[in-house]
C-alpha cells in the first residue's frame, strides 16, 4: 500500500485517553474501534511507527499498533479469558520446572530462577511449587486464586503487553517480573531460555535456532517497551 498522509501527530480523546492522527483525522483499530490509548507515550510509539514508514507502507513493521489492537478489540471485550489464558501458564511455569539436582543445569537453573521465583512470592503474596523432573505438579488454589486477582487488577494494555511476555518465556513469573520498574529485557529472556542456552553452550548453535532466538527476543523487548509506555 502507498503511503497516503503527510503529518503524523498525536492528540487528546475525549475520554482522557491519546489518539494518533494522520492529517487530522484520528485512526481505528484494523476491526473499526476506535484506537484510544492511556499514555501519551504510548501514542507517540504508534506515532512514530507511522512516521517511520516511507513510500509503501510496511504492515509488518506495525508492532506496537498491532499490541494496542489487540488490547483494544480483543483483550477489552472478554478480559476473563485473557486471564485465564495467562493463569495457565502458572500451572505449567518454566521456571518451576527444573533438572535433577545432581545434573550440572540445575545448578544453572537455581542461580538464575529461584532469586525471581522468590521475589515474585514475596511481592504477590504467594507460594509456588517447584519441581524436578516433567512430572506435572499443579499450583495450589490459593495461589491460582492469588495470581487471578493480581491479574485482574492490571488495565487491558497491561494485560496485552504481559500476555506477550508470558507466552515468548513460557513463564508467568518472569511476566510478571517484567512489569516491574527497572525490569532488564535481556536478563529476563536469558533465564527463560537457560535451557536452550545451556544446550548451545554444549552443542554449539545451529543458525536456524540461533535465528529463532534472536526473533524471540526482540518480540520480547517490544513487548516490554509497549508495557513501559502503557505505564507513561
Amino acid at each position: 500500500m502507498k503511503r497516503f498522509y503527510k503529518d503524523v501527530t498525536t492528540a487528546e480523546a475525549g475520554d482522557g485517553g491519546w489518539q494518533v492522527q494522520l492529517d487530522g483525522r484520528p485512526i481505528r483499530t484494523q476491526t473499526g474501534s476506535a484506537q484510544v490509548v492511556p499514555t501519551p507515550a504510548l501514542a507517540a510509539m504508534l506515532a512514530n511507527e507511522w512516521e517511520t514508514q516511507g513510500e509503501e507502507i510496511d504492515h509488518k513493521s506495525f508492532v506496537f499498533r498491532d499490541m494496542a489492537d489487540y488490547a483494544i478489540d480483543i483483550v477489552a471485550g472478554d478480559r476473563a479469558a485473557a486471564i485465564e489464558n495467562l493463569i495457565k501458564f502458572s500451572q505449567t511455569d518454566t521456571l518451576c520446572y527444573r533438572g535433577d539436582p545432581s545434573d550440572a543445569l540445575y545448578k544453572r537453573q537455581e542461580e538464575l530462577w529461584e532469586p525471581l521465583v522468590c521475589a515474585c512470592e514475596a511481592r504477590h503474596a504467594v507460594s509456588f511449587s517447584r519441581v524436578s523432573g516433567i512430572m506435572h505438579d499443579p499450583q495450589a488454589p490459593e495461589t491460582v486464586a492469588r495470581l487471578r486477582d493480581v491479574l485482574d487488577e492490571l488495565d487491558d494494555f497491561t494485560l496485552t503487553g504481559l500476555q506477550t511476555l508470558t507466552t515468548i518465556a513460557a513463564s508467568l513469573i518472569i511476566g510478571l517480573e517484567a512489569l516491574q520498574d527497572g525490569a532488564d529485557a535481556d536478563a529476563l529472556f536469558a533465564a527463560a531460555n537457560a535451557e536452550e542456552d545451556w544446550q548451545a553452550e554444549l552443542w554449539g548453535w545451529d543458525y536456524e535456532a540461533e535465528d529463532r532466538r534472536k526473533l524471540r527476543l526482540e518480540a520480547f523487548r517490544h513487548a516490554l517497551e509497549f508495557v513501559k509506555a502503557v505505564r507513561g
